[in-house]
């Protein structure tokens, strides 16, 4: 951890895989000061994705990992070497499109964050928005919560939901949940996990 007046100062890798709208307003939460802390690094999967630009035009340093060819375990390992050398502690995965290992997870010593597009416990997995639309759902919203092994199952740290208005569309459903709930649960489900941190154990 770095120090901030005095105090020590979580470190977090923001993982993306596209253009990056949850991780530009992350990264944006710690740089204004809502969030202690410092975003260390950007870990992005795809050499061609949008948030590797923006994380640069913050000063982020960031880290393209691509994943085809490689063996799942080859490439976690390869993460794992690229954070420890950045000093992460966290991880905050922010449209990161693709599953971590469990023995990743497993041996990951800090808090590892999701963000999914739907009040979880329902509609865990895949193409949750469309699963949504599809069952004519009156509420939906989205879910920070810790990642464990289990896909979707960690304990949830934040939720926020929309009134479904029905004339959306799959695509505008997603679109209304992403800037609507997700851009503003997620920074601030950041800011609960570092004050809880910052608390003293009993």
């Amino acid at each position: 951890m770095h120090e901030a007046n005095g105090k020590a100062c979580p470190k977090f890798a923001i993982f993306a895989s596209g253009r990056g709208s949850n991780a530009t307003v992350l990264m944006d939460s710690f740089i204004s000061g809502f969030n202690l802390g410092e975003v260390c690094v950007l870990v992005s999967n795809h050499a061609d994705a949008p948030v590797l630009e923006r994380a640069k035009e913050r000063g982020i340093a960031t880290v393209c990992i691509p994943h085809k060819g490689m063996p799942r375990e080859e490439h976690d390992a390869a993460m794992f070497v690229a954070l420890q050398e950045h000093g992460a502690e966290h991880l905050l995965l922010a449209g990161y499109m693709r599953i971590l290992g469990s023995k990743f997870i497993q041996e990951f010593p800090g808090h590892i964050l999701n963000i999914h597009p739907s009040l979880l416990p329902d509609f865990r997995g895949l193409r949750a928005i469309e699963r949504q639309w599809e069952e004519r759902v009156k509420v939906a919203g989205a879910t920070v919560h810790e990642v464990i092994a289990d896909v979707d199952a960690g304990t949830t740290l934040l939720q926020g939901s929309i009134e479904v208005r029905g004339d959306e569309g799959p695509e505008g459903l997603a679109d209304r949940i992403l800037n609507e709930v997700e851009h503003k649960i997620y920074p601030q489900a950041v800011w609960l996990l570092t004050r809880r941190m910052d608390q003293p154990s009993s």
